[in-house]
């Protein structure tokens, strides 16, 4: 009885709350797919803040610009039942901001807590009419907060710029956009929280951040799948690129990333760590940084060209995640420093027999002039049509430790000029029939020097060249 009360009490203050808002129809909006909506939702907007859309067609032919410091505190909200129709050029809604601090309490000014903070929508489903229809923009917020809202057949989904603090997205489904899911676009942001959401079939990628400065990106429970173009350019469902900027300090947890490897160069998650510091290059001779901290962990990936892509970066872990069908290779990292992919399970499963071609991946993990970093752990089994299951071309001070490499066509672990390295308790074996089984080494050692390798059981003899 008192959980029951309690409910009809919550349901009260939700219903008084939307009562309160303002109906965009009792402004003239007319919400019957045919009339252009633009003037009536803009005057509810600004004249009001807080509106609500009834269940409708709400069909607009420009951007309604929200310039927060005049409409004051805005939401815009639907109980998931009103579609807007954006059948102009640019988003259907962008907010305009005037935050220029940080996401510190001191940097904030108080005009900002007083008319801009936490603008909102929920319950509302974008879909795009032109083919320069985007959904949401916003720069300059604070606490931008997006839930339960549907954008699709837009451009971009969200599209992030200049500069954006404490960013929640939770509950979307972003879905079926030709560019991306959501766009982090040169900007300056630190705290954005991407949650349980749905990141679906974007051609242009799924969680995309390029340049500017970014901090603090967590993307959780998600399923992020399908977000590569059959037709463009290489695509990732989550791509981290610092070239002309910086972006660290991101956690990847709990996520499905998948689909599709019919896409030349697809991958799951792409890391371009060659940042920019002017002051690099006369510091340490180099004239890009290697951005990273990153954390990615107990996610499930497959089903792409390439898994996992780490190019120059620095601090990512990967660990306790669930990898199968890297057709070119489940990870390939390349130039990067204090690495840690730790029992991970690299795996051919065969229940999985993906598109008509059964057996068509090829898996497998490459490290390439890579430093202090460590592979341990791991159960990798199953790579076919590769020179090595584990391929270590020119790495210096790491440790590869107690894997298992199992079944692989080629050699199991290959070592190239690898240097002051330790290689100890790994289990190589491949134990398929007669037919099957590799006629490579376990381990092949090519040059080098300083390394200490030992305790290793394998199959097949070692070989040193």
């Amino acid at each position: 009885m008192t959980v029951i009360k309690l409910s009809v009490f919550f349901f009260l203050i939700l219903a008084a709350t939307i009562e309160a808002q303002v109906s965009v129809m009792s402004l003239g909006a007319q919400g019957d797919g045919k009339t252009d909506d633009a003037a009536a939702i803009e005057k509810a907007l600004l004249s009001h803040g807080s509106v609500s859309f009834p269940k409708g067609i709400y069909r607009i032919s420009r951007t309604i610009t929200i310039p927060l410091s005049e409409s004051g505190f805005t939401a815009i909200s639907s109980d998931g039942t009103a579609r807007v129709v954006m059948a102009g050029a640019g988003p259907a809604f962008f907010f305009k901001g005037s935050h220029e601090g940080t996401a510190a309490p001191s940097t904030v000014k108080p005009g900002v807590w007083e008319k801009e903070r936490t603008p909102m929508i929920s319950g509302i489903e974008i879909v795009g009419d032109h083919t320069e229809a985007d959904g949401i923009e916003a720069a300059g917020t604070m606490q931008l907060t997006l839930s339960r809202v549907v954008i699709r057949q837009c451009r971009h989904a969200v599209h992030l710029t200049t500069r954006n603090r404490n960013v929640l997205i939770t509950d979307c489904h972003f879905y079926d956009n030709r560019g991306i899911g959501v766009f982090l676009d040169q900007v300056n942001l630190h705290q954005i929280n991407v949650v349980g959401s749905h990141i679906s079939y974007n051609g242009g990628g799924g969680i995309v951040s390029r340049g500017g400065e970014v901090r603090n990106l967590h993307i959780g429970t998600c399923d992020i799948e399908g977000n590569h173009s059959l037709e463009g350019t290489p695509a990732a469902n989550v791509e981290l690129n610092s070239t002309g900027g910086s972006i660290a300090e991101v956690a990847i947890t709990g996520c499905t990333l998948q689909h599709t490897s019919k896409a030349a160069g697809s991958a799951n998650i792409r890391i371009l760590g060659a940042g920019t510091d002017p002051s690099l290059e006369r510091r340490v001779g180099r004239a890009h940084t290697r951005e990273g901290n990153v954390t990615i962990s107990a996610n499930v990936f497959s089903d792409v060209r390439t898994n996992i892509e780490i190019r120059e970066a620095r601090g990512v872990t990967i660990t306790g995640n669930t990898f199968w069908e890297g057709f070119d290779q489940d990870l390939l990292a390349e130039n990067c420093e204090h690495l840690v992919i730790s029992n991970n399970n690299f795996d051919r499963n065969p229940r999985y027999a993906v598109n008509g071609f059964k057996d068509a991946e090829n898996n497998g993990i490459r490290l390439i002039h890579c430093t202090d970093s460590s592979l341990t752990g791991n159960v990798i089994s199953g790579v076919w049509r590769q020179r090595a299951a584990v391929d270590v071309l020119g790495g210096n001070r790491l440790m590869i430790a107690q894997n298992h490499i199992l079944d692989s066509d080629g050699v199991g672990l290959r070592l190239e000029e690898l240097r002051n390295s330790l290689v100890s308790q790994n289990l190589i074996r491949d134990d398929r029939s007669e037919e099957k089984r590799s006629k490579q080494p376990s381990m092949i050692v090519i040059k080098g020097n300083g390394n200490q390798i030992s305790a290793n059981l394998l199959d097949n003899a070692a070989k040193e060249e």
